[in-house]
């Protein structure tokens, strides 16, 4: 939970005794009933992980689980303050569900000032970025701005979390420890389906010195063997990278690590020469589609040849690719998601995220749909995958979709493997006609619910 993390150092460097009831593992939200009795807060906090994209999309069992802990701190006389962006959209639903203050924005400056009043004067229309209820209304003071200097922020209190359990949970799936960091706050581009409500358009960045020591700090403490950088863009100057991989350098540090990129970023001078010889083993590329028609309708700022040649260069230095696909954005036809399918096998990525177009709140592509939303307008969880509002198919056509590109790809990979006698992933060269057989079996039904399109696929 590195976005609490944050929040709770921040809070212990003015002065604050904090608990972080880390409730990653538990199995009912009434766990944190004994965190209340142990530690008896003078306020209760729910601090969603905005470095998490799984947050934004504001899944309503989250949502639930938010309402029922509200109302615990509720019960045991608790003030409760909520920030996050499914708090930000719904503030409403949320004072009523009980919650006392909702946090608008970056929210550990808000957070320390909120509780300084409750402590205090109590003179809430002051702080900024805070939304409360008063008299029957609810008060919205004004904005708060982002930190600039990333730098000048506490480094994340790792030591008020056990990370025991995420160890075992690493090693148990992926046979490695991987923690979470990130080198940047918000993202500077526009694609209009995605939401920015915690950092906005504003893109700021920790110093690459500053990262390397904590890389320093924490590797022999937390014992990890690899980091994901969950930052919306990582390396957007190609400086910070070189800069960043001199340093690593320097240092002697030898780490493994992910990121998340743009096509267009990573043709840009020697950022993937940098990424490769500071520790990078996978790239995530938000690809999207394959349809440059589909591209240009999200305001995307990309080319499709852009990501083929983004992958290419990745594959030459030896770096992993990942590509996040988005089927059913308006008016995609069959045309276009025969074509995301076309570029998938060219580029024959190392692995692929496959989602259906989801309309958060706050960006032109909710605005476009919103009228539509009105039996379902979010995901139970993340494995709902419903398309939400009337486009070119079925909501069933899409969930079909979905499993059908992943299957074939999955065969695509294994049999790739298997023609370069790459043994070493024999666990998917073996299952080859399994992939096979249930891609054609995904296939019949599309053919079903719309054989035209189907058979245009």
């Amino acid at each position: 939970p590195l976005a609490t993390l944050y929040a709770a150092s921040y809070l212990r460097s003015k002065g604050y005794t904090v608990k972080v009831a880390d409730i990653q593992f538990a199995d009912s939200p009434s766990e944190i009933i004994q965190h209340f009795e142990q530690f008896k807060p003078d306020a209760f906090v729910i601090y969603e992980d905005g470095f998490n994209y799984l947050t934004k999309m504001c899944l309503t069992n989250m949502r639930e689980a938010a309402f029922k802990m509200i109302q615990l701190a509720n019960s045991a006389s608790v003030p409760a303050i909520v920030s996050g962006s499914d708090a930000s959209d719904h503030a409403e639903e949320y004072c009523k569900s009980g919650a006392d203050f909702i946090i608008i924005g970056e929210a550990e400056r808000t957070l320390y000032e909120l509780l300084e009043q409750i402590q205090h004067n109590k003179e809430f229309k002051n702080v900024a970025g805070l939304l409360y209820p008063e008299n029957g209304q609810l008060v919205r003071t004004m904005p708060r701005t982002v930190t600039k200097d990333l730098d000048a922020l506490p480094k994340p209190a790792w030591d008020l979390i056990d990370m025991e359990p995420y160890r075992k949970m690493w090693l148990k799936y992926h046979g490695y420890f991987s923690v979470n960091f990130v080198t940047t706050r918000g993202c500077p581009y526009k694609c209009n389906w995605c939401a920015k409500p915690i950092y906005g358009n504003r893109y700021n960045s920790h110093s690459p010195g500053y990262i390397v020591n904590i890389i320093k700090e924490t590797q022999a403490i937390l014992n990890y063997d690899h980091i994901w950088f969950a930052d919306d863009i990582f390396g957007l100057k190609p400086q910070w990278l070189k800069e960043f991989c001199a340093l690593i350098k320097k240092g002697g540090i030898k780490i493994k690590y992910k990121i998340q990129s743009r096509a267009d970023l990573l043709l840009e001078n020697e950022s993937i020469k940098y990424l490769k010889e500071s520790g990078c083993d996978m790239v995530w590329m938000g690809a999207e589609s394959g349809s440059q028609k589909v591209l240009d309708a999200m305001d995307k700022g990309i080319q499709v040849q852009e990501i083929k040649d983004a992958v290419t260069l990745l594959k030459k230095h030896k770096i992993k690719t990942g590509l996040f696909l988005q089927f059913g954005y308006l008016n995609e036809n069959a045309a276009d998601i025969r074509q995301t399918i076309n570029m998938l096998h060219e580029v024959s990525p190392d692995d692929i995220g496959i989602s259906v177009s989801y309309p958060l709140p706050g960006t032109k592509f909710h605005d476009m749909v919103k009228d539509q939303l009105k039996i379902k307008s979010n995901w139970t969880d993340s494995d709902d995958l419903h398309l939400m509002f009337k486009n070119t198919y079925t909501p069933q056509f899409y969930k079909h979709l979905h499993r059908y590109v992943h299957y074939s790809f999955r065969a695509l990979q294994a049999g790739g493997f298997f023609k370069k006698l790459s043994f070493s992933n024999y666990t998917r060269v073996g299952l080859w006609p399994y992939y096979r057989f249930m891609g054609m079996k995904e296939k019949m039904k599309l053919k079903k619910i719309d054989p035209v399109a189907a058979n245009l696929l």
